[in-house]
């Protein structure tokens, strides 16, 4: 402001020098002119501030002006100009200027105005190609959405004196903004214009700007985008902002924004009616899902959240964040293993849960077909004693996360999980207990993932490893599986195994070449991919029902489903595991024999991998032949 009102004051007063050095021009005119000028610039000055405000001079981003940011300047300067010589005309009288003070006044305000304002654009410029010259490369944005989100991200992308972006052009579907400017970026067609303008504005990142689109919208928009080459990122929605989910306002563009469904409709009132005023136990509660769980939990305000976890530095991660972001959550968090009966009996004794969610096991395919005995201790033994406890300290409800891997499994991990299975359906038929497990396939985002490998491998520089090209995978968010594991705990009455609705299965070969062309590479040119073969355990692709469950029976809820309970022999289910209790970590190649009697649909072999196993193997093997020799 201080600047515009010297401006104005500069400009009168050559004007007044001007036509005063006219020879014709008396003494006595040229001191009453001076007086005249020193009664009416503070008037002037104030009429051109409250003009200028009035165009919101001062709220235009100028770095970046254009054709409509002059017509704002000639047309606030000639107002202001226009009555501010109308109120000089009323109020000097005898002493009025001439004419062409006037006329040379408003010409030279607009120069000397119009220079401050457009030299913001060439200081930027000289800056950039400073930048430039320093080895930062500029680059040519087209931001998707010129709805209030873009229009902030295109300010700030202007106004930020660091920043070596540059808007070039928006897309946006609303047909009414198309030819439309915001903040002087010009909207110049809709997405199916994304690929055509890219190339013709040679665009180097492509900005996404449209957080309350539903997902489908975004994962086609991201198609499309994936096509042009360029670096895609995107902005989150403001309340993820203010909620501290994000850190920054513009993030890279993953995997989960591709896909991603549409948000989950919860029936909240089910799921208040069993988790408020409630105690509830999350064990595994540090892990992912299981801290997402608690997350959940917190928004129905339980009692009291007991959170159980052996690791202790994912507890105390989470406990910093539960007592940050639910300061009115009534939570401990404990220290402990679920093979621990000793400890679990006395956290079940002294807080006496309501409800539990039993999320604690090992989950890693590979490293569990190395060591299958502790697969076998954890996740078998570890539900049986979490269980029991249920059962002994009057838990009204349980629920077992399962995972996909235990439908005709090929791995140990999957085979320890049905048995955990059939433990949640024998003591939903012994207890008062209600008892049921979910099964859902892989979460993107989740500790051991493929996605966090495949990005660290391309800022690498690659190769992008995938172990075959026809593997394919059931993927769903950690926040959606969470969701829907509480909803299905409120629908249950004992002994179900609830089935999420995974989606359509994703290949792994078409999501890493999605993900390099979203990081701005262009697969097998810029990033390679290869081919590293199936791992221990591992199958081309997963199921979420065995044969003899036949079809699932649909619930209330539209993506979750029931599957039938499969018969089980009590008598020889029991003797198994307590067969299996006495062998596990002791006798692997005994243990992976009682494995395969009481899961007769695992096909797999981890005793081959298993040097616990092998060893025992090999010594059986050695006896044999010494025996056969002394013979």
């Amino acid at each position: 402001m201080l600047l515009d009102v010297v401006c104005v004051y500069v400009a009168y007063f050559v004007a007044m020098i001007l036509r005063l050095s006219d020879v014709n021009v008396s003494t006595i005119e040229r001191l009453v002119y001076m007086e005249a000028y020193g009664r009416i610039m503070p008037v002037f000055a104030l009429l051109c501030l409250a003009v200028f405000v009035l165009f919101k001079f001062y709220r235009t981003i100028w770095e970046f002006a254009g054709t409509s940011e002059l017509m704002q300047i000639v047309a606030g300067v000639t107002l202001a100009c226009g009555l501010s010589t109308g109120v000089s005309w009323a109020i000097l009288q005898q002493a009025r200027f001439p004419i062409s003070v006037y006329v040379a006044g408003w010409l030279l305000t607009l120069v000397l105005i119009g220079a401050t304002r457009m030299s913001y654009g060439m200081i930027r410029r000289v800056r950039r190609r400073n930048l430039q010259r320093e080895g930062e490369r500029i680059k040519r944005v087209m931001v998707v959405g010129a709805g209030e989100m873009g229009s902030m991200v295109i300010k700030e992308m202007k106004s930020a004196p660091e920043s070596v972006q540059i808007p070039v052009c928006a897309i946006d579907d609303d047909r009414s903004k198309k030819g439309t400017r915001i903040n002087g970026v010009k909207v110049v067609g809709n997405r199916d214009s994304i690929p055509r303008m890219a190339a013709r504005y040679d665009v180097d990142q492509i900005l996404l700007a449209i957080p309350s689109a539903r997902n489908s919208d975004k994962r086609a928009i991201i198609d499309i985008c994936a096509r042009t080459g360029c670096q895609l990122k995107t902005v989150p929605a403001l309340y993820e902002i203010l909620e501290g989910n994000e850190h920054v306002i513009i993030r890279d563009v993953d995997i989960v924004d591709l896909l991603g469904r549409d948000e989950v409709c919860l029936n909240t009132e089910e799921i208040s009616s069993y988790l408020h005023d409630k105690t509830v136990l999350v064990t595994g509660g540090g892990g992912s899902i299981g801290s997402e769980l608690c997350r959940q939990i917190a928004i129905f305000r339980p009692r009291k959240l007991v959170v159980f976890d052996i690791y202790e530095n994912n507890a105390y991660d989470l406990q910093q964040e539960l007592g940050r972001k639910y300061p009115w959550l009534n939570f401990e968090v404990l220290i402990g293993s679920v093979r621990d009966r000793a400890r679990l009996s006395h956290v079940f004794e002294v807080y006496h849960p309501d409800v539990v969610f039993h999320a604690a096991a090992h989950k890693h395919v590979p490293l569990m077909e190395l060591s299958p005995g502790e697969a076998v201790k954890n996740n078998v033994f570890g539900t049986w004693n979490v269980a029991t406890c249920a059962d002994q300290y009057g838990v009204r409800r349980m629920v077992l996360i399962s995972t996909d891997k235990a439908v005709n499994p090929t791995n140990i991990m999957g085979a320890t999980k049905r048995m955990c299975e059939l433990i949640i359906q024998y003591y939903s038929r012994h207890s008062k207990t209600e008892y049921a497990a979910v099964r859902f396939g892989n979460v993107l985002g989740s500790s051991g993932s493929v996605i966090p490998l495949f990005k660290k491998q391309i800022e690498e520089g690659g190769p992008v490893t995938v172990t075959h090209p026809d593997i394919i995978r059931y993927f769903m968010t950690i926040p959606e599986a969470a969701q829907l594991v509480i909803q299905a705990g409120g629908m249950a009455k004992g002994g179900e195994i609830f089935i999420l609705d995974m989606g359509k299965p994703v290949k792994i070969l078409d999501l890493a070449e999605k993900l390099i062309r979203l990081s701005g590479y262009e697969p097998y040119k810029d990033i390679d991919i290869t081919f590293t073969g199936l791992r221990p355990g591992e199958k081309l692709y997963e199921e979420l029902l065995l044969d003899c469950e036949g079809g699932c029976e649909k619930t209330a809820h539209e993506l979750i489903y029931i599957g039938s309970p499969t018969p089980v022999d009590e008598d020889v289910f029991l003797c198994g595991l307590a067969e299996l209790r006495e062998c596990a970590g002791v006798d692997n190649l005994h243990m992976m024999e009682v494995v395969h009697r009481l899961v007769p649909t695992y096909t797999g072999h981890a005793e081959k991998n298993d040097l616990l196993a092998r060893t025992a193997a090999e010594n059986e093997a050695e006896a044999e032949k010494e025996k056969s020799e002394s013979k």
